[in-house]
């Protein structure tokens, strides 16, 4: 008994003791920024010492740290860019699909950098870091963690590979660029990661099996320590409201309520279309009658023609402040859909749970981590919108799940203690 009080202060000691700085282009914008942020704050509830280094700090929370240098940080974004407008000879196709990191700042001079026992980098793209920033990190000395949110640290230049395979071997030939060949931009830019990485010590995270699985794949991060550690969530920020009130307080008059939301609704990757045929085919073969069903949407459009192709009454909120108002969302839904052709978690899923919602998805990639088939929702075959449709009406019409066991499972599988004392085995397996 002795031992174990003493083993549990040392312990205490050891961990209140540690201090870790959580790199990230931005704070809040975007799911891997929010996902790096709830982290921060899980392991301040945990007794680690966390900070946050961004480039965009869009929140006045005292443990951000937002880099120096707007106007640079600015020309480093666009130089990117223009690097990559050029190597496609002036076509904006993809611009924003891959990353080159050719520019960025030197976040060793900082002195959050300097203080920190532990750096975690997550995404770090559009002009935050370099490859030459990158490899002075992991020469600093210092105990680098590196969390995945999207294929880039697998795959030469690109965020999502798609049914691209070509990160298996050397990248070159890429599809995501206009003149592809052996030699392109993704050949070069692999080449250099690779040599960055070469005999580099970190230990890279991936949030999902799917994405561990990619890692394992491919030529950079084979040979790498790579761990699996899922997104948290704050359950205290999502509550399981009453599912009539909810409708009652939103305005909701319709029998069932399909919600869909993401930073960027109208970004290709994120499949809306496949959800508009479901909803489709749901009002042509009768199963619903389309003044029954609501769509909920929430987050970015850039082009808002593609709301005309909703063919059931719709509201739609924009980005939604406070979560509160989200878990009300959440809670006025009989499901929740995902239809992005890849996701590396899918943070949408596991707030839905926390809030009794039931998740509906493709089966293809990291939602598969959280979604057990007609268990806790429904996984619909890839790119199939009447697959998505059976899951949208099982969700909607058949199913008979306890709305707080759902909560239940999220609590002990997602909460900010679990994930926590997760990254915490790996911070102390590297001081060790």
């Amino acid at each position: 008994m002795h031992f174990f009080l003493f083993f549990t202060q040392i312990r205490s000691i050891f961990v209140s003791n540690m201090k870790v700085l959580i790199v990230s282009t931005s704070d809040v914008s975007g799911g891997a920024s929010v996902a790096a942020r709830r982290l921060v704050e899980a392991l301040n509830n945990n007794g680690v010492e966390a900070r946050m280094l961004v480039r965009e700090r869009l929140t006045d929370d005292s443990f951000v740290v937002q880099m120096p240098g707007r106007w640079c940080q600015k020309w480093n974004f666009l130089w990117e860019r223009l690097r990559i407008f050029a190597s496609n000879l002036f076509s904006r196709k993809n611009l924003f699909t891959v990353s080159i990191a050719n520019t960025g700042q030197d976040i060793t001079r900082t002195k959050a950098f300097q203080d920190a026992d532990i750096i975690h980098l997550h995404w770090i793209n559009q002009g935050m870091l370099s490859l030459g920033n990158i490899r002075k990190i992991l020469q600093s000395g210092k105990p680098v963690v590196w969390t995945m949110h999207d294929m880039w640290q697998l795959t030469a230049i690109c965020h999502y590979a798609h049914e691209c395979r070509r990160f298996t071997e050397q990248c070159g030939n890429c599809p995501f660029l206009r003149f592809p060949h052996d030699g392109d931009l993704s050949r070069k830019v692999f080449l250099k990661k690779q040599e960055i990485l070469r005999d580099a010590h970190v230990r890279f995270v991936a949030v999902s099996h799917w994405l561990w699985d990619e890692a394992l794949q491919s030529t950079l991060l084979r040979d790498c320590a790579v761990s699996v550690v899922p997104n948290v969530l704050s359950l205290s920020r999502f509550q399981l409201f009453p599912r009539d009130e909810s409708r009652h307080r939103l305005g909701i008059k319709s029998r069932y309520v399909v919600m869909y939301g993401a930073a960027r609704i109208d970004n290709p990757i994120k499949g809306f279309g496949y959800l508009c045929d479901a909803l489709r085919h749901i009002i042509d073969t009768g199963k619903i009658a389309k003044d029954d069903l609501c769509l909920l949407l929430f987050g970015g459009i850039k082009d808002n023609t593609i709301l005309q192709q909703v063919p059931v009454p719709y509201i739609y909120n924009g980005y939604v402040e406070g979560d509160d108002n989200l878990s009300m969302m959440y809670s006025a839904a009989n499901c929740v859909v995902s239809s992005s052709l890849y996701e590396t978690f899918g943070q949408t899923l596991i707030e839905a749970l926390a809030c009794g919602c039931l998740p509906v998805t493709f089966d293809n990639s990291g939602q598969t981590d959280i979604v057990r088939h007609q268990e806790n929702g429904y996984l619909a075959r890839w790119k199939d919108p009447v697959s998505l449709a059976e899951g949208i009406l099982w969700a909607s019409l058949d199913n008979h799940i306890d709305r707080e066991s759902l909560r239940s499972e999220v609590i002990d599988r997602y909460s900010e203690n679990v994930v926590a004392q997760q990254y915490i085995s790996i911070y102390k397996s590297l001081k060790q």
